[in-house]
């Protein structure tokens, strides 16, 4: 029985991983993708940040219907949905010949990718024991970076070297519709062993239910246990996810205004999302260790004075300090997503998670557009200035993200 729920639950990481690193690929493939578009049909920076808006808004209103829904059908069958429809969507962008089919295309994709967040996140949380979780999760986590590393890479690879960006696209798009059936095999044993689970947890928590306080039962159908803390967590992530959607949105631009060619803009990003990548190792390991508040609160400092390097520094300097950079602005999502858990009901971890990723997901509609808008009236420079304040702001509010 040990061996069958081991795999289990090696089976559901690894889908988990999987779902997590091509649906978060394909939406960082926006990072690189747009400058292309931009250029081959001369947008400006507030039409770039309306195509960012239009399938991040997509993704935020599917979230909690995706967290709801998957109460009664299961994960597996929304995640591998989720996996073909993205897929389907960034397909039809390859073939798109004008402005609005690409906004289309981006709708069709947004929506697909609001089928994984939430819905992965709580694969992975009862998956695992509560002392094994948190690594889980930062395996997961780190799954999403490694995919949007990956995506980006090879996509700036292949125009590198001469491939059309629509021919690269096309493979991307069917990997993530290919995996799509991949994950609803491998997720078999897990909703089997969950539907399990689920009968014996009605059975043992009917007592534990009648013993709830009254602040608490109102927010009973959605299982927030510390309802004040959690909506001031959920500010925390809407700050910090609006800051890191705008750093990487326009850092192919800021290279480019600094003089860096096409080929060199999409490298940056890489870079970036590399430093990224680490800084959800780095930071998990500092949670574990000082706790997640005083993580938090210096990696989000030094967060503040990187995105002020953006605009002071020159092209060369920049280049050289951008993995650091991109390590302190996305690395503290580690610590906000792995606190998520701590404030929601077991079974009900679908719906806590798709709250904060619909949050998430607005905030990466409401900065890319906002900030896309102030740049064109006031210079992209001044908005750097003006997202470094968004970061300060989340800081006095830390103080929820307090279990080390």
């Amino acid at each position: 029985m040990m061996k069958k729920s081991n795999k289990t639950g090696a089976n559901a990481l690894v889908a988990s991983c999987g779902a997590h690193a091509i649906q978060d690929g394909m939406v960082a493939l926006q990072y690189v993708l747009l400058p292309v578009l931009a250029q081959l049909f001369n947008l400006n920076y507030a039409q770039v940040g309306f195509l960012r808006a239009v399938s991040h808004s997509a993704m935020s209103a599917v979230e909690i219907p995706a967290g709801i829904l998957s109460e009664k059908t299961g994960e597996r069958k929304l995640l591998s949905f989720g996996l073909v429809c993205a897929g389907s969507g960034y397909l039809g962008l390859a073939f798109s010949p004008q402005f609005f089919l690409i906004a289309v295309c981006l709708l069709v994709a947004g929506i697909g990718a609001g089928f994984q967040h939430s819905l992965s996140s709580a694969v992975v949380v009862r998956s695992f024991q509560k002392e094994a979780r948190r690594r889980a999760l930062g395996i997961y986590n780190s799954a999403g970076d490694a995919g949007k590393l990956t995506f980006t890479a090879f996509f700036s690879a292949g125009i590198g070297v001469g491939f059309a960006w629509n021919a690269v696209l096309v493979l991307l798009a069917l990997s993530s519709m290919a995996f799509g059936l991949i994950v609803w095999r491998i997720l078999r044993s897990y909703e089997s062993r969950e539907e399990e689970r689920i009968e014996f947890s009605e059975k043992v928590d009917e007592p534990l239910d009648s013993a709830l306080g009254s602040a608490t039962s109102q927010f009973k159908g959605w299982g927030i246990k510390h309802p004040r803390s959690f909506s001031i967590l959920g500010t925390v992530v809407f700050l910090d996810s609006l800051v890191q959607a705008v750093f990487l949105t326009f850092l192919a631009f800021i290279v480019l205004d600094k003089g860096g060619g096409e080929t060199l803009a999409s490298f940056a990003v890489v870079i970036a999302l590399i430093g990224g990548m680490v800084g959800k190792f780095v930071c998990g390991f500092l949670a574990g260790k000082y706790g997640d508040r005083m993580t938090f609160v210096v990696v989000q400092g030094l967060n503040v004075i990187g995105i002020a390097l953006l605009v002071m520094l020159p092209l060369t300097p920049l280049l050289i300090f951008l993995p650091l950079i991109g390590l302190v602005t996305q690395g503290t999502s580690t610590v906000t997503y792995g606190s998520v858990s701590e404030f929601v009901e077991h079974d009900k971890q679908s719906r806590g998670y798709s709250l904060i990723y619909t949050l998430s997901s607005i905030s990466s509609v409401v900065g890319p557009l906002l900030l896309g808008v102030a740049a064109d009236y006031v210079g992209l420079d001044m908005a750097m200035w003006l997202l470094a304040l968004v970061a300060l702001a989340a800081l006095p509010m830390a103080h929820v993200l307090v279990k080390s």
